[in-house]
């Protein structure tokens, strides 16, 4: 008997492990049957209370994994969608059907996995949620999850974006147009691929060679050319996208012109950075020799390495000049400060009675961006600045802040890259360090 127990445990475990497996799904949709079971009762009252609660026990305690990592991924909040919801009823009126829809891929989404892993076969499993956000990215990823944002990807020609603001409203005309539901699958694959590579680097030259070779891996997987707007738009403009890129890549906090936003860009066409990897991976792939260890290349890149990524870059033949050379293109084109008018920069005598300080910048700047932020001896060496007391010359090349100092003390504050001139080159830094004399 004592033989006979461990045994039948041993079978149960197995079993239910067995059990486990096979009821494991790789694509998972009912985030959406949940959202619009919330969105249902929330639509009903016009207590915010009410609406908080609905959306809370019916859609986000209900959430699946994927709910989890796409509001953590895009830092989707309660307000978010009860502000998306109670503004734009007619755009979600008008998605609903095409949500309900994506479990009718889940054969397809295989097929186009299985021919992924034909073109990589080292590929690592991953499960794929559909999910409701708010407008932030059509699908990503969080470590094994592919995150689909059914509000975004499951859309089209018929979606309706009148009530959106006018900017914001006229990107995603441009993107619903391109009848996104109608590519669902290349974007799964396309959101797959990005679960298969090295984690990334949070600059933007990395970030478009890493959404460009999920695009490309992706499109070339399926045998279909890609559905993105941008890459569209990108070969048919590929100088002036290149030279605008080659200008931009540089500049600080500048993301949102090239990914994941409707911000206003030189194209009028979103996300353009998805074209500018594209390009890039498809020139290597082209050049390689061997075209299975050039995939496998792309897919496993490691975007820590610097040297791997230079040689990358030199490899795709994309850029006009070296990266070297570019950088020293840009520096050379950043304004700076060429004065402080009231002493200078490094004084150890700086009269205490001083009330104000002016930087005169070596050419005209926009007149609006500004940016000051603590230097590396921090908040206590921080200056007294009045908010509100900051003009600008008439001709915007001088910069004037008010001041409260104190005798014998040392003062240190940065002027930031924030500043910028109408072409949106941004200011070479400068470290402000000066020390007040004795009363």
């Amino acid at each position: 008997m004592t033989k006979v127990v461990p045994v039948l445990i041993l079978a149960f475990l197995m079993a239910n492990c067995q059990s486990k497996h096979s009821s494991s799904k790789k694509i998972v949709t009912t985030d959406i049957t949940h959202f619009w079971e919330a969105y249902d009762q929330i639509i009903t009252t016009k207590d915010t209370v009410m609406q908080y609660q609905y959306l809370d026990s019916l859609y986000l305690q209900k959430g699946s994994p994927g709910l989890d990592a796409i509001r953590q991924a895009r830092n989707y909040t309660p307000k978010d969608y009860i502000d998306a919801i109670n503004q734009y009823p007619k755009f979600w009126t008008s998605i609903r059907k095409n949500t309900l829809k994506a479990g009718s891929y889940e054969a397809a989404f295989e097929k186009g996995i299985e021919k992924l892993a034909e073109l990589y076969p080292e590929i690592k499993p991953a499960t794929i949620y559909f999910t409701m956000g708010v407008f932030r990215t059509g699908g990503t990823t969080l470590d094994s999850l592919v995150l689909i944002s059914s509000e975004m990807a499951m859309t089209d020609k018929n979606t309706v974006t009148t009530e959106f603001p006018e900017r914001q409203g006229n990107a995603l005309r441009t993107f619903f147009d391109s009848e996104p539901i109608n590519d669902i699958v290349l974007l799964n694959v396309h959101e797959y691929v990005h679960t298969q590579q090295k984690p990334i680097v949070h600059n933007i030259l990395s970030k478009v060679i890493y959404e460009g070779v999920a695009e490309f891996v992706s499109t070339l997987a399926l045998n279909t050319p890609s559905s993105t707007p941008a890459v569209a738009y990108g070969k048919r403009n590929p100088e002036k996208v290149r030279a605008i890129f080659e200008q931009e890549m540089f500049y600080p906090n500048n993301e949102r012109k090239w990914l994941y936003s409707n911000a206003p860009n030189a194209f009028g066409i979103r996300d353009m950075g998805y074209y500018v990897g594209y390009q890039m991976a498809e020139n290597f792939y082209n050049a390689a020799p061997n075209k299975k260890e050039a995939i496998k290349q792309l897919i496993e890149l490691d975007y820590t390495n610097e040297k791997a990524i230079e040689t990358y870059v030199k490899a795709t033949n994309y850029f006009s000049k070296s990266l070297e050379t570019l950088y020293t293109d840009f520096e050379k084109k950043r304004p700076t400060i060429v004065a402080i008018k009231q002493f200078e920069n490094g004084s150890t005598n700086v009269n205490p009675k001083l009330t104000e300080i002016t930087f005169e910048f070596s050419e005209p700047l926009n007149g609006y961006n500004t940016g000051i932020d603590y230097g590396d001896l921090g908040k206590e060496a921080f200056p007294t600045i009045h908010i509100k007391d900051r003009v600008w010359s008439e001709d915007r090349t001088q910069w004037r802040i008010k001041v409260s100092l104190v005798p014998n003390k040392r003062y240190q504050f940065l002027v930031s890259n924030n500043f910028r001139t109408e072409n949106d080159i941004p200011l070479r830094p400068l470290l402000i360090d000066f020390t007040t004399a004795a009363q």
